[in-house]
């Protein structure tokens, strides 16, 4: 018989998010006249606005005429390419710079064939579980205990260091994932420390992976919305970014990735040309309706559809952080960002999720779930209808502390 794949056989058991939605069953079955809010997946809920959404419906009207079929588009559509360097990025790459794709977390996960099982890996701590069971999947990592998986270098990001992680600790000729507006703390980087982690990465001859897809949440001028707005990142910085939580397309899946054609390997072979051949090999591209979709998303008034749904999405987050500041919790994120990471000194990540669940009837993240450092920290997530987060944090309030 075939032998399962032993790198499977290395993750621990239980992906975060579907351990949290088996709690919540078990909470549900036992409870069966609670109302459970979830304040927990990172999962869009509001409509589609209308002229993004007029985009997609007119993406699948052309596919039943001879003059607006179209079949395979592996990289992605030219006009969706050049539109993503028009709006974020000043028009800095080339078409063939930028690939369209299923989502963040898809791109994210095949990324992880461009360096094999041999590479080093440095993620921050906490962090989204992809960057970490993708490199497990990979081989790149192994042997799981309550610090981590051997393989993997974890950057701890706490309030002792501003959320920012020490930068001597990544390993030299290691892909670096990183996260701006981060998912799970909320906390974003600034100018000078986004500076140092490219010139880190360049000086130590490292790759840096920086997932953006909370980009269109930042607020405050001053902080990057791309690494690229660093000079140098394009040396040594490939960026994911996504449609999902902006415009709402969760459910429709379309992000991008950026490859700088200037990203080498050491032996001076084209990453750039690596993800073409690779997206080639095992990606036929994103739907054509979802790119017309997200075409439209990014034109004048789709960009303000954008603004007024992430606007909300904040104002939701700013209910909760000051909810929960109240009662006397330390919180970080909400400003920019649609994640709120809450400080429960002492506690239990898993056990302050199993009393919110008990006492309020709200799902919530605990901050184990994202990697060590997240101990003691559970996130609240913005992703919710108004009237359920206004019912959410009068619960808190009535009944938490």
């Amino acid at each position: 018989m075939i032998r399962r794949n032993p790198f499977i056989a290395n993750l621990k058991a239980g992906y975060l998010f579907p351990e949290i939605g088996k709690r919540r069953r078990e909470f549900a079955a036992a409870n069966p006249d609670a109302k459970i809010i979830s304040l927990g997946v990172g999962n869009t809920t509001e409509p589609i606005l209308p002229h993004t959404n007029a985009g997609l419906v007119e993406g699948a009207k052309k596919l039943c005429t001879i003059e607006g079929y179209s079949g395979y588009q592996d990289e992605g559509l030219p006009k969706l390419r050049e539109k993503i360097s028009e709006v974020f990025y000043k028009g800095k790459f080339s078409i063939d710079e930028i690939f369209i794709s299923d989502g963040a977390k898809c791109d994210i996960g095949r990324l992880q064939t461009l360096f094999g099982a041999a590479a080093k890996i440095a993620v921050q701590d906490p962090s989204y579980p992809v960057y970490v069971d993708g490199s497990v999947l990979a081989g790149a990592a192994t042997g799981w205990d309550k610090t981590g998986y051997a393989g993997i270098t974890y950057l701890p990001c706490t309030e002792d260091n501003n959320f920012f992680p020490n930068l001597d600790l990544v390993p030299r000729d290691s892909i670096i994932y990183f996260c701006s507006p981060n998912n799970p703390t909320g906390a974003v980087s600034d100018r000078k420390q986004l500076t140092a982690l490219v010139e880190a990465a360049i000086s130590k001859g490292c790759i840096i992976v920086f997932d953006a897809a909370y980009s269109e949440f930042i607020r405050d001028p001053s902080l990057p919305k791309t690494i690229y707005e660093i000079d140098r990142a394009d040396l040594c910085a490939i960026e994911v970014n996504s449609f999902s939580k902006p415009a709402g397309f969760t459910g429709v899946r379309l992000g991008w990735s950026v490859v700088p054609k200037a990203i080498k390997y050491c032996g001076g072979e084209s990453v750039n040309a690596d993800w073409n051949r690779i997206t080639g090999t095992i990606f036929n591209g994103a739907s054509n309706i979802a790119q017309a979709g997200g075409l439209a998303a990014l034109d004048e008034e789709g960009l303000k559809e954008i603004r007024s749904l992430t606007d909300f999405y904040l104002g939701n987050a700013k209910i909760i952080r000051s909810t929960l500041e109240k009662l006397g919790i330390k919180c970080i994120g909400g400003d920019n960002s649609p994640y709120i990471w809450a400080f429960f000194p002492g506690k239990d990540s898993w056990d302050v999720f199993a009393e919110i669940l008990e006492k309020c009837h709200i799902v919530t993240t605990p901050g184990a779930g994202f990697g060590p450092a997240g101990q003691g920290y559970v996130r609240f997530s913005a992703f919710g209808h108004r009237a359920d987060v206004e019912e959410a944090c009068r619960r808190l309030a009535a009944g938490f502390i």
